[in-house]
C-alpha cells in the first residue's frame, strides 16, 4: 500500500493547488497541480514551501495516529538535505 498524502493550498495569485505526496522505495515523490492546468507537475528537488507545509500535515495526522513517527523522521531529514544544498 503507498503511503499517499494531498492538501490544498492557494498560490500568492489566488490559484488553488493540489499538492500530493506519496513514498516510494523511502523516499518521499512530490506532485503539484493548478486549477488553471491540466497536467500534473513532478519535482526531484521539493520545493521548500512544499516540504514544510508536508511536514506541518505529517505532524497532524501523526498526532491522530495517522501517519508513522518514521514518516517524520523522513520527511525531516529530506528538509536538512535541502538546507544542505540551497547553501
Amino acid at each position: 500500500m503507498r503511503n499517499c498524502h494531498a492538501w490544498i493550498v492557494r498560490d500568492e495569485d489566488h490559484v488553488k493547488r493540489e499538492i500530493r505526496v506519496s513514498k516510494e522505495a523511502s523516499r518521499w515523490r512530490f506532485q503539484s497541480k493548478r486549477a488553471d492546468v491540466e497536467t500534473w507537475t513532478y519535482y526531484k528537488v521539493p520545493l521548500e514551501a512544499d516540504l514544510i507545509s508536508f511536514l506541518e500535515v505529517l505532524d497532524r495526522k501523526y498526532r491522530r495516529r495517522r501517519a508513522a513517527h518514521h514518516d517524520i523522521i523522513l520527511a525531516n531529514q529530506m528538509l536538512a538535505e535541502l538546507a544542505k544544498t540551497d547553501e
